[in-house]
């Protein structure tokens, strides 16, 4: 504590008991908020609250901060899209007739095809 009854905490002034002018304290705090009072121990003993005095950072620089909420889902189904404009390339790309060298002597009608009569 300086002569003033203030701790500096991480950029942070806070004003403590001045009792505990130039003595060596210990303290307790939030390190996700560090805007609440920190707690202050004197040789074991509970010395109050040191409330903020001058607030220059928020929470302790290498604290972690809280996870982002989940996103919302949106009912799209994108990678199920990729894959159907995925699939309708590729079967318009290949013919596979053309591969193999048969060619159709009818006009292109397929016979097994049901409901139909021969």
């Amino acid at each position: 504590m300086t002569k003033t009854a203030t701790v500096s905490l991480h950029g942070n002034k806070y004003e403590a008991d001045p009792a505990l002018c130039g003595r060596k304290a210990e303290l307790l705090y939030n390190p996700l908020d560090l805007t609440s009072g920190i707690r202050v121990r004197y040789r074991g003993a509970d010395m109050g609250t040191a409330v903020p005095h001058v607030i220059g950072r928020h929470s302790h620089p290498q604290a972690c901060p809280a996870a982002p909420a989940p996103a919302q889902p949106t009912g799209i189904d994108y990678l199920r899209m990729v894959a159907e404009t995925h699939r309708a390339g590729q079967a318009a790309a290949i013919n596979f007739r053309a591969l193999t060298g048969s060619q159709d002597h009818d006009g292109g009608q397929d016979h097994d095809a049901p409901g139909e009569s021969r």
